[in-house]
């Protein structure tokens, strides 16, 4: 709710992070799943998330989809919205660049790192998270040539939500589920 979502701002941020992670962590430890079948997928500020949770804990999770993402905390305020969120992540040209490296995945990737398959999707016509973010972070890793299996989808229509109708949408859904059928569980 609303208090879990002010308690991680700004920096503290990264509360956000540990919370998923914790949980990912319990299903594993419980039982429920394994490394190799936890697949995770989210957009927007949830591919901040995902991509985060991508650099974070590589060991963590089987496969990543990552949609319409925001990646790069350094020019996020530069591109369309961006400007507008700097009250929940914080101003980069300011001494809040300090605590915004740390959950910046673009700025965390590790070229030693051995990372899960990732789909990266977005679209050319995204109002909000510009393309940029998506592009730059797929290019980033496929020259650190650390991660065996990278696919990249961008829709030339739709907005934010990465689809312009219910037929792109469905295609869009079946897409994430092809991907993580053919993953997950290797």
């Amino acid at each position: 709710g609303p208090a879990w979502h002010q308690a991680a701002l700004k920096g503290k941020r990264q509360r956000a992070y540990d919370d998923f992670i914790a949980v990912a962590e319990d299903l594993v430890a419980t039982g429920v799943t394994s490394v190799s079948k936890l697949g995770i997928r989210g957009g927007s500020n949830g591919g901040l998330l995902m991509g985060n949770m991508l650099v974070q804990r590589p060991d963590l999770f089987g496969a990543v989809v990552c949609a319409v993402p925001l990646l790069d905390m350094r020019r996020f305020h530069k591109l369309l919205a961006g400007a507008s969120w700097m009250a929940e992540f914080g101003n980069p040209d300011t001494s809040d660049w300090e605590f915004m490296q740390q959950y910046s995945a673009y700025h965390n990737l590790d070229p030693a790192a051995t990372y899960p398959p990732m789909l990266m999707t977005t679209s050319t016509r995204d109002d909000r998270v510009h393309p940029y973010h998506a592009r730059c972070f797929v290019k980033r890793i496929a020259e650190l040539g650390n991660m065996e299996e990278l696919y990249y989808y961008e829709n030339i229509e739709g907005g934010h939500g990465g689809a312009a109708d219910s037929k792109q949408q469905a295609f869009m859904t079946c897409l994430y589920f092809d991907f993580l059928q053919a993953t997950i569980g290797k």
